[in-house]
């Protein structure tokens, strides 16, 4: 995790927030806190993927300023939570490295399907570079978007029938309809 300007909320200086609380009212909105920081956080840094084994690499869940850093086990805790609501799914069994989506893998999906639409993209096929980095797409906010991530948000148009996949050794590409 790469350094971050960021704005963080007053919980993250209050050496409580980075410990479970055990009363369950003041959890929910500890966890609730903890979820939107993170979202944030990726979404400003454009941060896809996060391995709870190496918090304390960054300062996300690690204040050093407080000497404080959230443990491992609560940080995919929070993220099995964030999963519930489609904004972060486990890349292993362990459950140690996850994909963070601060939009669904839905709303991805419908971002990129606009801009085809808007750009009257339908019928062409794009490489998954093009659609991820080409200069078309530099002020798309899927501009920059870990492969693995686009992938399944494109899953979701190939679900709805508005693109095929084309996954071979050689080929990364995507044909909309």
């Amino acid at each position: 995790m790469g350094e971050t300007e960021i704005a963080w909320p007053w919980q993250y200086n209050f050496p409580p927030f980075f410990t479970l609380q055990p009363n369950p009212e003041t959890r929910a909105k500890q966890v609730q806190a903890w979820k939107a920081l993170i979202l944030d956080y990726c979404k400003q840094s454009k941060l896809y993927l996060i391995d709870a084994r190496e918090a304390d690499n960054g300062p996300l869940f690690n204040n050093a300023s407080i000497n404080r850093k959230l443990d491992g086990a609560v940080i995919v805790s929070i993220l099995s939570e964030m999963q519930k609501s489609g904004h972060a799914a486990p890349v292993d069994k362990a459950k140690h490295r996850w994909e963070v989506y601060w939009h669904t893998l839905d709303e991805w999906s419908s971002m990129i399907y606009a801009h085809v639409y808007s750009k009257g993209l339908q019928g062409t096929v794009l490489t998954l570079f093009e659609l991820s980095q080409g200069d078309d797409v530099k002020n798309e906010e899927f501009y920059g978007m870990q492969q693995d991530v686009l992938v399944k948000a494109l899953q979701v148009l190939e679900r709805d029938r508005k693109c095929e996949l084309i996954l071979s050794d050689e080929d990364q590409g995507v044909k909309f309809f």
